[in-house]
């Protein structure tokens, strides 16, 4: 999903129950606790940027949300850092064993 920030700039994001709030007009800044870009104007914005990524990076996705890649589309799960570690290990083992050994494949 791309959204419109409170500074101005699109952003693509990760669809989920905060933002569909911010759509419906449900969630509103009460204050700006940092004041640390100029280009929002925390009297419309529909939320602060700065405490829905803090939120995020706290685990808190029901007060912030996640921003995105292009090829997020592709994802089916949220893993753990471990888990994709490991899934990256195994295909490039893999792909090593495929390219030394391509008769066995």
């Amino acid at each position: 999903t791309i959204i419109d920030s409170p500074v101005g700039l699109p952003g693509r994001v990760i669809k989920n129950r905060f933002l569909e709030k911010i759509s419906a007009g449900m969630k509103k800044p009460i204050k700006c606790p940092w004041k640390c870009l100029k280009t929002c104007d925390i009297k419309s914005a529909p939320y602060c940027i700065c405490a829905a990524l803090t939120n995020a990076k706290k685990g808190l996705l029901e007060r912030g949300f996640a921003f995105a890649g292009a090829n997020t589309f592709k994802i089916d799960a949220i893993i753990s850092v471990k888990e994709l570690i490991k899934t990256l290990l195994t295909g490039y083992e893999n792909a090593a064993v495929t390219a030394t050994h391509p008769e066995t494949s």
